[in-house]
């Protein structure tokens, strides 16, 4: 069997619109075949480059059969990360809004990783990766992860004990959970300025 042949069974098999990235392919023959399979593929629509080295099955609009959709900026962005073992997280805006600090939602969806800087845009979507430091990236995605970035970007003097409260209730944590989140946030010299704050309300819960 060619390798384009062999390409083309294995694209079969994924699922549209998710991306996917072509080192995948590489174990079926020399790169430059695989390339040259894939270029085929994108030639007739079979595929959609979305990013360098990343592509993706279109998917017809369920309202509109006739039109191919391929798949968010987001989604390439997670495939990315993914496919280099990079850490993404929301932003500390973002965290800082979900978890009620702020009350405008950011403009722009933009990630903190471990990675270098970039942006992705498929469409008129855009995500921007920046690079960040590897502290304020702990706790991936667990709770105490979102409230460390939410805290990250909002100043100690604009939030009250009672609102910290509230953020642990949109958390879902119980009793338990929100006591070992405040130990391990009061632990960190990043947060040295919310330190007064953080063990009053470990004295609440």
């Amino acid at each position: 069997m060619s390798v384009a042949m062999k390409v083309a069974l294995r694209i079969g098999h994924i699922k549209r619109g998710v991306p996917f990235s072509i080192t995948r392919f590489y174990a079926l023959g020399s790169h430059t075949s695989v390339q040259k399979a894939f270029s085929r593929l994108t030639k007739d629509g079979v595929l959609e480059r979305v990013s360098k080295g990343f592509y993706v099955r279109p998917k017809p609009m369920v309202s509109m059969p006739s039109i191919k959709i391929t798949t968010s900026a987001e989604n390439v962005a997670k495939a990315w990360a993914r496919e280099h073992g990079y850490k993404l997280v929301s932003q500390g805006q973002e965290a800082a809004y979900r978890l009620g600090f702020q009350s405008q939602a950011p403009m722009k969806k933009v990630y903190w990783s471990n990675g270098p800087s970039r942006e992705f845009r498929v469409g008129n979507q855009a995500v921007e990766i920046r690079r960040i430091s590897s502290q304020k990236l702990r706790w991936q995605n667990a709770p105490e992860g979102a409230l460390l970035r939410g805290l990250l970007v909002t100043p100690p003097e604009s939030i009250e004990v009672f609102e910290l409260e509230q953020a642990m209730r949109r958390l879902s944590l119980t009793p338990t959970e929100e006591r070992l989140a405040v130990k391990k946030l009061c632990a960190l010299p990043l947060l040295n300025g919310w330190q007064a704050k953080l063990e009053q309300l470990g004295q609440v819960n």
